[in-house]
């Protein structure tokens, strides 16, 4: 049996009547950047979030870059993320001119340890990232009593977990503002590049709109210097469309985490996802910790079962920050995760007999290692 990591063509294949027809009009129209869908989507997506506004760009890592730029951040700011995400989240705060500062993780979410935010805090800190990890959000709570503390900006990085929520409120709608990428691989994916920031502050909103549009406060007057970083229409249709089943697959994820944690569970040689309290996960990834995950890694291809690696090298650790002067060992919970961290399979549309194929070669294989 062949399980692939990912299945991005289904979903595609169901949905292809009703992109195809809206292709059509978008063709015959020429409205390719911008229009109608862009701003349509904007609003749809507000309303799933349950916020004010949402501003669409080109990626998620714009969304990060540009709302941090909307907030404030620049030269001399600090902002606190964890280093157990992809780099994408402090690649866009070095590249507004701020510094990234890493954190550790909790062991049991994954997500940012709040008591390692409050730690870091310092008289140059303007802001912090929680990222949420995997497809589960972050301990907002106590992230947002520290942030409102210490005078912070709260940025949720929201690119893995669309449609997940936090005692009742969704992501994206908790912080100053959020970022959400839709790269195809996503809960809620583009069939390209795209992204978009939400916030219940209209003025973050503007900001982010102007500085995606070459910092136009209308054609030709601009207030700013700002970026190429719009949204095309042909994504939005896309977007459009998958919104509406958005609720549907993330519970489908959820089915197939529920089967995985059943039959995973009962090893003692494997941690299974922990949900924390109040959170409803989306599932993004379902991602265990095993010893020997290199040898067990290779098993599983062996068998035809696709995995991935969410993230081997945690950013402290990584060549890009060798000027930031961090160490091995200066964030242990990230590096021990990152040594033991396997990404399963995890989509809408797989089924029982997959995951109880993947499950048995899981099992054989640690059993194999005692």
């Amino acid at each position: 049996m062949q399980v692939p990591f990912l299945d991005l063509q289904t979903p595609h294949r169901e949905l292809w009547p009703e992109i195809r027809d809206e292709f059509e009009k978008a063709f015959y129209s020429a409205a390719f950047v911008g229009g109608p869908q862009v701003s349509a989507f904007e609003d749809e997506f507000a309303a799933f979030c349950k916020v004010a506004g949402c501003a669409s760009v080109n990626s998620g890592t714009d969304a990060i870059r540009l709302a941090l730029m909307a907030m404030g951040i620049g030269a001399g700011d600090e902002v606190i993320c964890p280093a157990h995400t992809f780099i994408a989240t402090s690649e866009a705060i070095s590249q507004t001119g701020a510094k990234p500062v890493f954190v550790d993780i909790d062991p049991v979410t994954y997500t940012v340890d709040p008591a390692c935010v409050a730690k870091a805090i310092n008289s140059r800190t303007r802001a912090v990232i929680p990222v949420h990890l995997y497809g589960q959000c972050a301990d907002m709570d106590v992230l947002l009593e520290i942030a409102n503390k210490h005078n912070l900006l709260v940025l949720e990085d929201a690119c893995q977990a669309h449609g997940a929520s936090y005692k009742g409120r969704l992501a994206g709608s908790m912080g100053h503002a959020a970022a959400f990428s839709f790269y195809p691989g996503k809960n809620l994916g583009a069939c390209g590049e795209a992204g978009a920031v939400t916030s219940n502050d209209p003025q973050i909103i503007r900001k982010v709109k102007m500085l995606r549009d070459h910092g136009q406060s209308q054609k030709y007057y601009h207030d700013t210097e700002g970026y190429n970083a719009r949204m095309d229409a042909l994504q939005a249709i896309v977007l459009r469309a998958k919104l509406k089943h958005l609720a549907a697959w993330n519970e489908g994820r959820r089915r197939c985490a529920q089967l995985y944690d059943q039959r995973l569970g009962t090893s003692p040689r494997i941690t299974i996802p922990r949900v924390a309290p109040g959170n409803v996960h989306v599932y993004h990834l379902y991602v265990i910790l095993v010893e020997n995950r290199d040898a067990l890694q290779h098993e599983l291809a062996r068998h035809g079962i696709g995995t991935g690696l969410h993230y081997p090298l945690p950013l402290h650790l990584q060549k890009a920050y060798n000027h930031l002067g961090y160490k091995e060992g200066d964030l242990p919970v990230t590096e021990r995760v990152a040594r033991s961290l396997l990404s399963l399979p995890m989509f809408p549309h797989l089924t029982e007999d997959q995951i109880a194929y993947v499950c048995d070669k899981i099992l054989s294989a640690v059993e194999a290692q005692r």
